[in-house]
């Protein structure tokens, strides 16, 4: 299988490279920090690595055409890129929104578009978008970040519809508290939190199951609940 994953090179997006590369598939990644794209390539020199800032419309575009460069078919397009900036609307700074949509929604909505007609082509795929449980339940600081994760899983939702026709597969995963780099600096122990590697393997696992089923959206929150 061929997989494509924005946002990759820590947290959760590694941990599902990682897991895909351990099988034996091919797996493409992005990410704005070279030095964290050159411990996965490191570690996993089979995963081909690609800098990019994903909030940046001309870098996702050039990134869409570096995989179908590399890439004759895509079997798996994973947006999971995003940032979370923790903060009430009413008193966020100034440009929050816009670097939050641009990050979580828009990176999302070219990159699919890019490749969509590939996808199409194919008449097969899988696209899964990383939306959050904010995608459903508003937070007190949950502020611009979740109006980015309501929006992504409306754009799941219209996708899957659009492309069903295709036999193209649409995933909206919804993560709560996730042990990765946007919880650094709290003062919470490691069993708050689930685990990046459970969120890779149910995805893993999602995208082997057969043709005739989908999992359209998939909750997984820390077992002792949300922070």
């Amino acid at each position: 299988m061929n997989i494509v994953i924005t946002g990759a090179s820590k947290g959760i997006g590694k941990a599902i490279a990682e897991r895909f590369a351990i099988e034996n598939h091919r797996v493409i990644i992005c990410s704005r920090k070279e030095e964290n794209l050159k411990s996965i390539k490191d570690s996993f020199p089979s995963i081909l690595t690609f800098l990019c800032d994903v909030s940046i419309k001309d870098e996702i575009l050039r990134f869409g055409d570096f995989v179908l460069e590399n890439f004759e078919t895509i079997d798996v397009l994973i947006n999971n890129a995003g940032i979370f900036v923790p903060g009430k609307l009413t008193e966020e700074a100034d440009g929050v929104l816009e670097k939050t949509i641009d990050t979580n929604l828009y990176s999302a909505y070219y990159l699919t578009r890019k490749l969509a007609p590939k996808f199409i082509e194919q008449r097969n795929g899988y696209i899964i978008n990383m939306c959050s449980v904010a995608s459903f339940k508003a937070y007190e600081n949950g502020g611009s970040y979740s109006i980015s994760k309501f929006a992504l899983l409306g754009l799941s939702k219209t996708l899957r519809e659009e492309l069903k026709p295709y036999d193209i597969k649409v995933t909206a995963i919804m993560p709560g508290a996730t042990l990765t780099d946007s919880w650094q600096g709290v003062d919470l122990p490691e069993n708050r939190f689930s685990k990046p590697e459970d969120i890779a393997e149910l995805i893993y696992t999602i995208t082997h199951i057969s043709k005739l089923s989908v999992v359209e959206e998939l909750i997984i929150r820390p077992q002792l609940g949300d922070i």
